[in-house]
């Protein structure tokens, strides 16, 4: 019975070094020096990260690549689609977890970025702890979304 257990704390062990290994991250911004740099911070995370640089080829690229990605994370200003769009279309219309970046902190963006659906809002530049914690919210909206019973869903 004691080795089962510490089998357990093992196997415990092993998945919390791999946690988030494997998370796969569309990431969206039209500056290219941001984009980069945040790439390069979720690949030190352990997350696999995707550059887009703007939020027309983002839209395209969700809807071409279906279940590809786990997460979104995109700058809230770009001059095509702005990260309130696209938050729009893909948090109703691809059932993914949004989580907006930006350096406008005002109070009132950042309210309507939450309000709209976003799980999360990074105040640029964004710190590597920020990154390591979106995971939880790929988990998060994964369990929100798994226990429901699709039986129990009125036509």
């Amino acid at each position: 019975m004691a080795a089962a257990a510490e089998l357990g704390n093992v196997a415990d062990l092993a998945l919390e070094e791999a946690f988030p290994a494997g998370i796969r991250v569309l990431v969206i911004d039209d500056d290219r020096v941001s984009l980069k740099v945040v790439c390069i911070m979720l690949k030190k995370c352990g997350y696999e990260a995707t550059q887009c640089s703007s939020g027309k080829e983002a839209l395209e690229m969700l809807t071409q690549n279906e279940g590809e990605f786990d997460i979104v994370l995109t700058d809230v200003h770009m001059p095509d689609v702005d990260g309130f769009e696209l938050l729009e279309k893909v948090g109703l219309g691809m059932d993914l977890p949004v989580v907006m970046l930006s350096e406008d902190s005002s109070r009132e963006t950042v309210v309507k970025g939450i309000n709209h659906g976003a799980c999360d809002y990074l105040i640029k530049p964004v710190q590597i702890e920020e990154l390591k914690k979106i995971a939880v919210h790929v988990l998060t909206w994964r369990n929100a979304n798994s226990s429901i019973d699709p039986e129990l869903i009125e036509d």
